[in-house]
């Protein structure tokens, strides 16, 4: 019985937070498949996350960033205030050209896209809890690139607005208007307002109505990396 507690111990506990049932128990299961990681808890919001991850304390969080009400992007600003010592690898569909950078300012410490194999995926998971940053190898030339300035003038359209901005495209996308818009994430509507009038003219976008159909388009294509421009 000591020598199994002793085991227990030695585990690394992981805590999973992804909104999608059968995603998140595919996770659990590859974890708990290897004999030095175990999982501790699990959540579908950043609400829940937030409460569980501070009585549990974990040695690492995996979390998408696509979640209800709360944002991914806004729980890892809120874990490194609260928790700074807790690494958070975001596992998600949405591509990583445009949201690892994002991620890793905010707090994170890798970003891995949800179609990679088990094995990647347990790589990026150890590589984090070895103190490391995990990215692709695609992803660190795009990061290298940036910094030189040697991609700017390739960058996407939607890369040039805020995590807030691209936050409301992406639930203008999903069919929301201003008023729930402002409802979720806690903001007035008049904000809401404000923030779509820069994502129109950071797009050069001529109407409402096309802000609205880009943000759809864009969010039907997120996860291929064929995003409109």
């Amino acid at each position: 019985m000591a020598g199994q507690s002793s085991t227990r111990q030695e585990r690394k506990q992981i805590f999973i937070v992804d909104d999608h049932p059968v995603f998140r128990e595919g996770l659990v299961v590859l974890v708990k498949r290897e004999a030095n990681l175990a999982v501790c808890g699990e959540a579908d919001t950043a609400a829940t996350a937030l409460t569980d991850i501070k009585r549990l304390q974990p040695d690492l969080v995996l979390a998408d960033i696509g979640l209800p009400g709360k944002s991914g992007m806004e729980l890892i600003k809120n874990l490194q205030t609260l928790f700074p010592e807790i690494p958070i690898l975001v596992i998600s569909m949405h591509d990583e050209t445009l949201y690892a950078q994002r991620v890793l300012r905010a707090g994170g410490r890798g970003y891995i896209m949800k179609q990679e194999g088990p094995e990647k995926i347990l790589q990026a998971i150890r590589q984090t809890l070895a103190g490391q940053l995990y990215l692709s190898p695609k992803m660190s030339v795009h990061v290298l690139d940036s910094f030189s300035g040697r991609n700017a003038s390739n960058r996407p359209a939607v890369a040039r607005l805020t995590d807030r901005e691209l936050e409301i495209l992406q639930l203008l996308g999903q069919g929301k208007d201003s008023h729930a818009i402002a409802a979720q994430l806690s903001l007035s509507v008049k904000t809401v307002d404000a923030h779509r009038g820069n994502i129109k003219d950071k797009l050069s976008l001529e109407s409402g109505t096309e802000l609205i159909w880009f943000a759809a388009r864009w969010v039907a294509t997120q996860g291929s990396g064929n995003g409109p421009n």
